[in-house]
């Protein structure tokens, strides 16, 4: 099983739509719990997060090392919220983690979308946790070194309406 940390960035209503996308994972029993991570104190986010079962980290540059403190599971699925995994994605996820060790603890989604900062991104920040990520705690916590990021077949897409 794995824990969803969600970064809040955008508001309620992208933190749902994310949060709705993860319900098919939490029945075939992949995602076990989630965490949610805000700069800021909401009350819906609050709601969102209590209706959801996740649990609420707000702190002014809430990270994804603060979620892995928070998170209930061995292996973390970084998202931004209104990012939506696409189909498939839950098979993907399942076979990477009953295989993976931590030292292999770094998957990275393919992301729709082949812009200018995409391209950066791929080249500049491969060891950089970021979205999209499906990281082992202990990586995350610095007690463990990963090798290069494992490419994963299933991909990821922002909700259009929060870009």
């Amino acid at each position: 099983m794995i824990t969803a940390l969600v970064r809040v960035t955008h508001g309620p209503e992208a933190l749902a739509a994310t949060l709705s996308a993860l319900v098919p994972a939490v029945a075939a029993g992949l995602v076990g719990d989630a965490v949610i991570l805000s700069a800021r104190q909401d009350e819906m986010l609050a709601k969102v997060a209590d209706a959801a079962g996740a649990s609420l980290i707000v702190a002014e540059e809430a990270s994804w090392k603060d979620g892995a403190h928070a998170a209930r599971r061995e292996w973390l699925l970084c998202l931004d919220d209104g990012d939506i995994p696409q189909e498939g994605w839950i098979r993907v996820l399942d076979r990477f983690v009953t295989r993976g060790s931590p030292e292999r603890g770094l998957a990275r989604f393919r992301r729709h979308g082949s812009g200018f900062v995409s391209l950066v991104r791929r080249i500049f920040a491969r060891s950089k946790i970021h979205a999209g990520d499906l990281v082992h705690r202990r990586v995350l916590l610095d007690e463990v070194k990963t090798r290069a990021p494992v490419r994963l077949s299933a991909t990821i897409e922002r909700d259009p309406v929060f870009g």
